[in-house]
């Protein structure tokens, strides 16, 4: 038996940012690979180095025994899972499926009890890390499931990531996930707002900020933001326009069970305005090109 073919049949399915470099990792390890992308022309290259393309997301569910979902929101990965010629209808029972997308938490418990009803293993494994984890093969996984399901799909995790961390049942991964990120979100918009301090009161910005980075509120997220503004270059690892979503996700979250995220509200406001002003497609550290505008608000 040869190395490719000892291994699990691996279907992707999204091939944006996060997705693409999930698949380049696979193949570079030799995994049989299928992709889907709703853009067909992502997908060429793939096929240049070996993956299979799939015609819809059910066909690539069809031919593959661990499938793993990287889209956007609830409603993408609904139509990938259950749209005309969704992956769940050409799953195999006990088939493993992954959904790595960021997603709230009312539509990942639906989606496992649908994957149980068809046989399958279902387990939510959003990740952190943007772009650069993505094609090194150094994202977090945060898994919700059981462990018999975990256990089949770490072969594929080992290629994808740094390390795994099993959370509990399923849920339990994007209830951490949308936490993570809306402390991210905070941060962001909070330095932004710092930003904003800095110049109407004619700081030298350089020096304020080196102050912040290089004290108690440096964390790795106000370091990254900084960064990127210093050299005005916000080519997106992660777009604004999802780390809006995700916030918008954990606040829904937590209204549920009594609770009110009054910074990440706040927050939010900042990351809309900023997607009303035309950054949404840019890396979500845009949020700090606010600043100016913030301080005449």
């Amino acid at each position: 038996m040869s190395e490719t073919t000892a291994k699990p049949r691996v279907a992707i399915l999204g091939l944006g940012i996060m997705g693409a470099g999930m698949a380049n990792r696979l193949l570079s390890a030799n995994f049989p690979l299928t992709v889907y992308n709703r853009n067909r022309e992502k997908s060429v290259p793939f096929a240049d180095a070996g993956a299979f393309i799939a015609a819809s997301p059910r066909e690539a569910a069809s031919r593959s025994e661990i499938i793993l979902s990287m889209v956007g929101d609830d409603a993408a990965s609904r139509n990938t899972w259950f749209g005309e010629n969704g992956a769940l209808a050409g799953a195999s029972p006990n088939s493993v499926l992954i959904e790595s997308s960021t997603l709230s938490g009312e539509w990942i418990q639906e989606l496992a009890a649908k994957a149980g009803e068809r046989g399958c293993r279902f387990l939510d494994a959003p990740v952190t890390g943007t772009k650069p984890h993505a094609a090194s093969g150094e994202l977090l996984f945060l898994v919700g499931g059981s462990a018999d399901a975990l256990d089949a799909a770490r072969p594929v995790f080992s290629v994808l990531g740094r390390d795994v961390v099993h959370l509990g049942p399923v849920g339990s991964g994007s209830l951490m996930k949308l936490i993570n990120n809306f402390v991210c979100g905070v941060q962001a918009a909070s330095f932004a707002e710092a930003v904003s301090m800095i110049d109407a009161g004619g700081l030298d910005r350089a020096k304020a900020v080196s102050i912040l980075t290089g004290g108690a509120p440096g964390s790795a997220i106000v370091k990254r933001v900084a960064d990127r503004l210093a050299a005005n270059d916000f080519t997106p690892n992660f777009a604004l326009r999802w780390m809006a979503k995700d916030i918008a996700y954990a606040i829904a979250d937590a209204s549920k069970n009594g609770i009110a995220l009054q910074t990440a509200t706040a927050a939010l406001s900042v990351f809309k305005r900023a997607i009303a002003e035309g950054h949404g497609d840019e890396d979500f550290s845009a949020v700090s090109k606010l600043s100016r505008k913030q301080s005449n608000s």
